[in-house]
């Protein structure tokens, strides 16, 4: 969908993983063999996997004042099943917050989310405006406004449907 770059660090994980749904045709890269590896997802896991892609989503859609798309648990609650570490390197005495288990994809997720509130990034990882594709994106915009992942497709379309409510 998006002619955006990918966000930068451990949000690209968040974005990647709400991106494996294309809303507007209904596929779904986590009901494939290689879409659940890519995440490191167990077909057993794959429930879970959904509805924390659907959570991030909603959370997504409020960065960009809009509300959920449909109801979800929310993100917080989810997170909260995956405790983060205090991670100190010896070498150097830099700390952040790391999983307790790096396994799970809940854990890697709540430490990207950490590391983003650390970075004051995690505002910036929207999910666009138009409903029939809330994809997620990083507004790189100076303002901090971007509305659509992509001008040239779900923001031109919704300026087009702005101009025809005008003009019919």
């Amino acid at each position: 969908m998006s002619e955006r770059s990918p966000a930068p660090g451990g949000l690209a994980l968040l974005q990647s993983l709400v991106n494996t749904l294309d809303i507007e045709t209904g596929a779904d890269r986590l009901d494939t063999p290689q879409g659940r590896a890519d995440f490191g997802i167990a077909e057993a896991d794959l429930a879970g996997a959904r509805e924390l892609r659907e959570s991030l989503r909603a959370a997504l859609l409020a960065h960009a004042g809009h509300p959920p798309h449909r109801a979800v648990a929310p993100l917080g609650e989810l997170l909260a099943r995956a405790p983060l570490l205090v991670a100190v390197d010896a070498r150097d005495g830099s700390a952040a917050l790391a999983p307790a288990d790096t396994g799970p994809l809940l854990s890697r997720v709540a430490a990207a989310v950490a590391e983003a509130l650390v970075a004051g990034t995690w505002t910036r990882l929207k999910a666009c405006e138009a409903a029939d594709c809330h994809w997620a994106y990083y507004d790189r915009s100076p303002a901090g406004r971007g509305r659509w992942c992509s001008m040239r497709v779900c923001g031109a379309r919704a300026k087009m449907r702005r101009y025809r409510a005008r003009e019919g």
